[in-house]
């Protein structure tokens, strides 16, 4: 039995017709039907029961048929990890995303990416940027993508460009309402912060967007992302970072006035990348322009 042979039972199954079958594979129909002959003798079934109307499978047809499929579904996966290989895009790809502050390209990129690679095995980790970065200095990631601040001489860094800062406000605290939130109204205001080592970059930025604006906020030590989210919601403290999304229920994201923005980078170690990796920076490298001509055109 070759692969040939089930090419063209599915073929013929499919179509219900050796005429057409011949027309869609390209091939003779007698030369078609003699080699049906010859895989229905190899089984020692009959697959069709032809009549003058067509052909119909028989119960056994079905079954092949359901074999037949699979089987060729395997060749084709097994072929298309083959050129992945030969064009050295294959294996695994560890990406960290920080979870204080969110990069907005982020989901596009992951799906532009597998759709893309498919045979690529991507995961991604969640984590304070302090996590990700001892992660990927110690090899369990390979990449990571935070706010700028986590660099060291044994990373190398792409700038991925800026997502604006926002005010996450509960939609029963005194700060809620439509529109950009005036800095000065954070005056006094309880404002959430990661308060451990592992979140010590972004500390310091929201420390220093906070004297950039020259507001006298109380930051007050906080707990990861989806615990602040609640505190959020349940009107107990601000929270100043990026807007996540989707934003969590109960809770309202409103910009800064003036705007202010953050910088995000992509990180992994000062080594040559695998192809795999090569090719989720360039996509990511190919969104920083992207995003550049939509903000010049808004």
């Amino acid at each position: 039995m070759e692969l040939r042979h089930l090419r063209y039972f599915v073929a013929i199954a499919e179509e219900r017709s050796f005429t057409r079958a011949a027309e869609r594979l390209w091939v003779a129909q007698p030369g078609l039907s003699t080699q049906i002959r010859r895989l229905e003798a190899e089984l020692g079934v009959r697959l069709f029961e032809r009549h003058t109307r067509g052909i119909d499978l028989t119960r056994a047809g079905e079954l092949f048929l359901d074999r037949a499929r699979v089987a060729l579904a395997a060749v084709e996966a097994a072929g298309a990890i083959g050129r992945d290989l030969e064009d050295g895009v294959a294996g695994s790809v560890r990406l960290g995303i920080s979870s204080e502050a969110r990069w907005g390209p982020a989901s596009a990129l992951l799906h532009r990416f597998n759709r893309q690679w498919p045979g690529v095995e991507l995961t991604v980790l969640e984590a304070s940027g302090g996590a990700l970065w001892r992660d990927l200095r110690e090899g369990r990631l390979d990449a990571m993508v935070a706010p700028r601040g986590h660099g060291s001489p044994d990373l190398q860094g792409l700038a991925l460009g800026f997502e604006p800062w926002v005010a996450l406000v509960g939609t029963g605290h005194p700060l809620a309402g439509i529109g950009p939130i005036d800095a000065e109204e954070l005056n006094g205001v309880q404002v959430a912060a990661p308060g451990h080592r592992d979140g010590a970059v972004f500390d310091r930025a929201i420390a220093g967007l906070l004297s950039e604006l020259g507001v006298a906020a109380e930051m007050r030590a906080g707990a990861p992302a989806p615990a602040v989210y609640a505190a959020v919601a349940g009107n107990e403290i601000v929270a100043l970072t990026t807007s996540p999304d989707p934003l969590p229920a109960g809770v309202i994201a409103r910009r800064l006035d003036p705007p202010r923005m953050l910088t995000f980078e992509l990180l992994m170690r000062d080594e040559t990348p695998s192809p795999a990796l090569a090719e989720l920076v360039g996509l990511a490298a190919a969104v920083v322009p992207e995003r550049r001509s939509f903000a010049a055109v808004a």
